[in-house]
């Protein structure tokens, strides 16, 4: 009886206990003609805290599209996207809640300030701990255009539901809630849940809820009654077509309509039972019974490497981007719906598993696929170094590629503070990564077994970092503290390299040198050739350390020989024990950039092309230089060029070194001399010779941020064949000038501010300038464009009848050749029409294009339609023995590429009405960049 007892007491327990699970119903009737959901709802949550509560939060994630100044909105806006921006009211959704009520009386709620989709509820009686309040609620939603976030309603009609229905947010002792951004990162506690759907009956319904009842109401409409226990948030599809597919694996549904890339079902079906066995053998079975993988799953979390190339190219064999896909949304779906983790803060957890096991599934099924798949066969493309790289290498290259640039942050950062890039690939990858050099360091399979069994012990439990770390910490004895205190929580990188080998009869005392601050292990190999004889893991390395190894037959030695560790630096890892110049590495040279072979000092050759109008007409050349897809310290380039119309030897080169400071402001500092010899007229030359300091700065704290300084120092000596006929020529073709200039930017779509001050000094000048920009994009949809610049000579003991140094109206006559001029001296002629936004940057070519004294001017543009604005400059410009002049234009500017591509049709000015004055085609100016590294800004700043 007494055995008994314990069976007897849960039994009278459990609808208690069922009682005090939270819960939510949510009765919903779809309009899809207006975009609409009307909702009644219940919601039960219990207080399993020890503290009283008087206030209550809800999430109603669904009105984060309801303005354009949301989280969600300023989210979209400083990835420099402009569709939410942009969009009318009608396409943006947003909540009414008319009615919150407990115990059948109204309650006090209200939207918090500055974040309309979290709402605050007053209860009317205090929430005891281990009570439960049950508010009902009644509201409606507006679906947004699917857009925006890839969730809401498609032109075509279909309903993408994520976030729809309001949520209680968690309370554990302090409350848990954010606003939404656009990161899929909802916190709730888990609910049992019930939902009661009316759609017209034209739409399948498709959800990874239970089906329990299916009704027919009205001659259009269906109701289906939806159920599923211990849910976190639940996704709902309404679609005109069937575009689901349903798989039955390894005792749960797998719903996907992820692209098949027009595999038979049987092949899907195969793939499935492989997909899924995997994970039930990894992470323990799935506690639902279905799990969708969607296609918009697959777009805003796609396979990185495998979507760069066009469709029409296939690397891999047919099923292997389809199965690969299916893992990796999946991987995620699974443990999104599983591993309770604050998705803000812990996201890293989640993103490590999911990524270990998608390189463990790559070593177990193809440990043999190259990166570039078949391509890497190619003729002209297995040559390359990137073509050895196996497919899991790109998890490390491309966290790489954040490090080496400075912009990688720490893994558990909040998810909302990171770097677009980061958050998507590179802190992804890290945490991965990070895994697997733990299991490599623990060894014994203890990491791997160890994930199994944290998922299975925590699945459907709140968890964090914190019990994670406690889990790997009891299934070892090795100190890991570096893992969860380093790599982590920190930036710092790792690099080690080796210094003073000593060989004697038996053994080789060698020192690890940690280049860096950081208390990380390194591997050691010792190697024959390339069969490794021993590995050993180094430990505590604070500056250096000195070992002793065996010497058996050993002819190398290689730190992280199997690049298991992220090593910011593999250039310096080994040491061959074979004759006295073991360190002279052999040279190698590349066509074109490519990934970095560590054992090769690699020199890359860029064929040139150019074309500069008259004095030089084609230009052919090659480009010699030493950086690889990965940037590096230092970086030098080489590129002799011949010209054939004025048959002469033309060319440039640089050299520089970069210094990055982690936990400062000040984040780079760039210093280096560039020289050059090129044409700036027919049978006129110019040689360059420029040193040059730069510093940027940023805030360290908060890498999303726009703000950024720049100071630049340099020292532009020039040296001009002299050319008589010029009016823009000096007397003296030679001359020396010094610059500095400080730059503050913040560059967003909505506002954009950016000014400079700039000072010259010269043997026979000084001057001074200051420039401001501002634009303002108005919800109007209306663009504000303003330019204030203001430039005067300190000192002018110029030729006063040449201005090749004055201060330029409309065109810089450009003596320190920054400008992109594809025409640098032309003054008719397609190329002499080019703008440049510099000094007085006005539109229209007057009477008086110069200032040897000093000017002022303001130049402005507003919207009139789309991308077409008008456009008004006016200005002040003084010369010497003049009165100050006063200039003006107006026209029309379409913005076809803000900064990259603009025409402009100059209407009235000084010159009267310039539309109807004869050769007015000669008048129209337009911007237009062709610099490869300028237009990857576009790119960049969504990105970075």
């Amino acid at each position: 009886m007494k055995q008994d007892f314990p069976r007897i007491l849960l039994f009278f327990l459990l609808p208690f206990l069922a009682l005090c699970q939270d819960k939510i119903h949510v009765k919903a009737k779809f309009d899809v003609e207006n975009r609409q959901i009307s909702i009644k709802q219940q919601i039960t949550y219990t207080n399993t805290t020890q503290d009283t509560l008087k206030t209550i939060f809800l999430n109603d994630w669904n009105n984060s599209y309801a303005t354009k100044k949301t989280a969600l909105a300023t989210r979209i806006a400083d990835e420099y996207i402009n569709d939410f921006h942009l969009a009318k009211n009608e396409d943006r959704g947003y909540s009414v809640i008319t009615s919150i009520k407990q115990n059948d009386q109204n309650i006090t709620y209200q939207q918090l300030k500055g974040q309309i989709d979290v709402v605050k509820v007053d209860l009317k009686t205090p929430l005891y701990p281990q009570a439960s309040y049950t508010i009902t609620l009644k509201y409606l939603v507006r679906i947004p255009n699917d857009k925006f976030t890839n969730y809401g309603i498609t032109p075509e009609g279909d309903i993408n539901l994520k976030y729809w229905y309001i949520t209680p947010a968690v309370y554990d002792g302090k409350w848990h809630y954010f606003s939404n951004k656009n990161l899929d990162d909802l916190y709730i506690p888990k609910a049992n849940l019930s939902l009661e759907i009316e759609f017209p009956k034209a739409y399948y319904l498709t959800s990874e809820l239970n089906i329990d009842n299916i009704l027919e109401d009205t001659e259009k409409n269906r109701i289906v009654k939806l159920s599923g226990s211990d849910r976190i948030n639940t996704r709902l599809y309404l679609n005109k077509t069937k575009i689901f597919d349903k798989i039955e694996s390894n005792g749960f549904s797998l719903i996907s309509s992820i692209d098949d890339e027009g595999l038979e079902s049987i092949d899907k079906a195969i793939i499935t039972d492989k997909v899924t066995e995997f994970i039930i053998k990894n992470l323990g079975d799935y506690p639902h019974e279905k799990l969708i993988v969607s296609q918009i799953d697959f777009i805003k979390d796609p396979i990185y490497g495998l979507n760069f190339l066009p469709k029409f190219i296939k690397p891999y064999p047919n099923h292997f981007q389809y199965e690969l896909n299916l893992l990796k949304i999946a991987l995620h779906n699974y443990l999104e719906n599983t591993l309770l983790v604050n998705p803000r803060k812990d996201q890293w957890i989640l993103d490590a598993i999911q990524i270990y096991y998608l390189m463990k599934y790559v070593d177990d099924h193809y440990p043999n696929m190259k990166f570039l798949g078949s391509i890497s066969g190619f003729w002209g493309i297995r040559s390359f170094h990137a073509a050895n790289m196996k497919f899991n290498e790109k998890y490390m290259f491309a966290y790489m590629l954040m490090a080496r640039t400075n912009r990688d942050q720490p893994l558990t950062m909040a998810k909302d503070s990171l770097l677009k890039f980061n958050k998507n690939i590179a802190n992804k990858y890290k945490a991965g990564v990070g895994l697997k050099y733990l299991d490599d360091f623990i060894n014994s399979n203890i990491v791997e077994e160890g994930l199994t069994a944290f998922l299975k012990e925590t699945k459907l439990k709140p968890t964090t970092t914190k019990a994670f770390e406690t889990h790997i910490r009891s299934r070892t004895t090795k100190d890991i503290d570096w893992f969860f205190t380093d790599y982590l929580n920190t930036r710092k990188k790792i690099d080690f390299r080796i210094k003073n080998v000593k060989k004697s009869d038996d053994s080789i005392t060698l020192t690890i040198k940690n280049k860096r601050h950081n208390s990380m292990p390194v591997s050691l190999y010792s190697l024959n050739n390339d069969s490794i004889i021993s590995k050993i893991w180094v430990e505590n390395i604070s500056e250096s350390k000195t070992i002793s190894i065996p010497k058996q037959n050993v002819n190398k030695l290689v730190l992280n020989y199997e690049k298991t560790i992220p090593e910011i630096n593999l250039r310096d890892n080994w040491k061959s024990l074979k004759g006295f110049f073991f360190n002279n590495k052999p040279l190698q040279f590349r066509l074109i950039k490519d990934v970095e072979d560590p054992h090769y000092n690699q020199v890359f050759l860029l064929p040139l092309a150019e074309f500069n109008n008259i004095y030089d007409g084609i230009t052919l050349g090659m480009r010699f230089y030493n950086t690889a897809l990965l940037r590096k310290r230092f970086n030098y380039k080489i590129a002799p060029k011949y010209s054939f119309r004025s048959k002469s030897l033309t060319g440039a080169a640089a050299i520089s070194m970069e210094h990055y400071f982690e936990n400062s402001n000040l984040y780079l500092l760039n210093y280096g001399v560039r020289s050059g010899y090129t044409s700036y007229a027919e049978d006129l030359f110019v040689r360059q010779f420029i040193p040059s300091v730069t510093l940027l700065f940023r805030q360290k704290n908060d890498f999303r941020s726009n703000k950024r300084q720049a100071l630049i120092f340099r020292y532009v000596d020039i040296n001009r064949d002299n050319d008589p006929n010029s009016t823009l020529s000096s007397s003296e073709p030679n001359y020396s000038i010094f610059n500095t200039k400080y730059i503050h930017s913040n560059d967003n779509l909505i506002h954009f501010n950016k000014w400079f001050i700039d000072f010259q000094a010269a043997k026979h000048f000084s001057k001074l300038s200051f420039n401001y920009e501002y634009r303002k994009l108005f919800e109007s949809n209306r663009q504000l464009n303003l330019n204030l610049f203001a430039g005067a000579f300190i000192t002018n003991n110029n030729d006063p009848t040449s201005d090749y140094f004055s201060f330029a109206l409309d065109r810089p006559t450009d003596y320190l050749f920054d400008y992109a001029y594809l025409g640098r001296s032309e003054s008719s002629g397609i190329f002499s029409q080019q703008y440049i936004d510099a000094e007085g940057r006005f539109k229209s070519k007057l009477d008086t294009p110069f200032a040897n004294q000093w000017i002022t001017t303001l130049n402005s543009s507003t919207t009139l339609w789309n991308y077409i604005l008008a456009y008004g400059d006016i200005g002040l410009v003084k010369n010497r023995g003049n009165n100050p002049k006063f200039v003006y234009d107006s026209g029309i500017r379409v913005n076809l590429v803000t900064d990259y591509f603009e025409v402009y049709f100059p209407i009235y000015s000084n010159l009267g009405w310039e539309i109807g004055q004869p050769n007015y085609d000669q008048k129209i100016r337009f911007k237009f960049t062709v610099d490869p590294q300028v237009l990857l800004g576009l790119f960049r700043r969504r990105w970075y």
